[in-house]
């Protein structure tokens, strides 16, 4: 029985300093503002696959908030809310519209990540699900037929965009501490896994590298710099 009450204790014990420790060197918990350029595109999926090489990168915009939740001295949850302006262009001569086309979609978009910190490198990936709130198709004009601008609509119909996309974001990040601040640069992929549109396929690929600015957090307790 003493043996047994000797090795529940010990567990005790070992669960209070492994939580004690978590909670002193913890990464810091602190909020950043991120405004950045996008690059983006779509993947048109196997049954469109001959539009691969007439695809163009849309350079678009993302502004938004991250909160970094410190959880242990390697771990951290970071949940992000931004708007972003994604799309695509295909050049002319494209089976799907003939003449040069650019697709752009305004969503709001929330992913949330798993952090694992080495040092100041960290790498990041989880989920996110995004609301597309609008967006439009611009086809340029050609000799014969002029530039038409038509505004994105949602819906179950086959010219209908859809609201809502998910999919996953990974990368990596390094934080650059300044004399009142952190600055953060964050290389990051995102990979979407709904079809945006009813009628052809469209997959959301997106390449970020963000710059963001962040404060310290505040030492309630012991914290490694993170």
């Amino acid at each position: 029985m003493q043996s047994k009450n000797k090795s529940v204790k010990s567990v005790v014990v070992f669960t209070l300093l492994v939580s004690m420790a978590f909670n002193s060197y913890a990464q810091k918990s602190r909020f950043s503002i991120a405004i950045n350029s996008l690059t983006t595109n779509f993947n048109y999926g196997k049954a469109n696959a001959g539009l691969s090489s007439y695809k163009k990168n849309y350079q678009g915009l993302q502004a938004g908030f991250s909160y970094q939740a410190g959880i242990t001295p390697m771990f951290s949850i970071v949940p992000e809310i931004y708007f972003a302006i994604k799309g695509g262009t295909l050049k002319e001569n494209n089976p799907l519209t003939g003449a040069k086309s650019t697709l752009r979609i305004n969503s709001l978009e929330m992913p949330v990540l798993a952090r694992l910190h080495i040092n100041k490198l960290y790498l990041n990936a989880g989920p996110y699900a995004g609301y597309n709130a609008g967006g439009r198709m611009k086809i340029y004009g050609t000799n014969s037929t002029a530039e038409t601008i038509t505004k994105l609509s949602f819906g179950n119909s086959p010219a209908d965009f859809k609201r809502w996309d998910w999919g996953f974001q990974a990368g990596a990040g390094y934080n650059f501490n300044l004399k009142q601040s952190i600055l953060t640069l964050d290389v990051r992929y995102g990979y979407g896994l709904v079809n945006v549109s009813q009628n052809v396929d469209r997959y959301n690929r997106m390449l970020n590298i963000s710059v963001q600015v962040s404060r310290p957090g505040k030492k309630t307790t012991k914290q490694k710099q993170g």
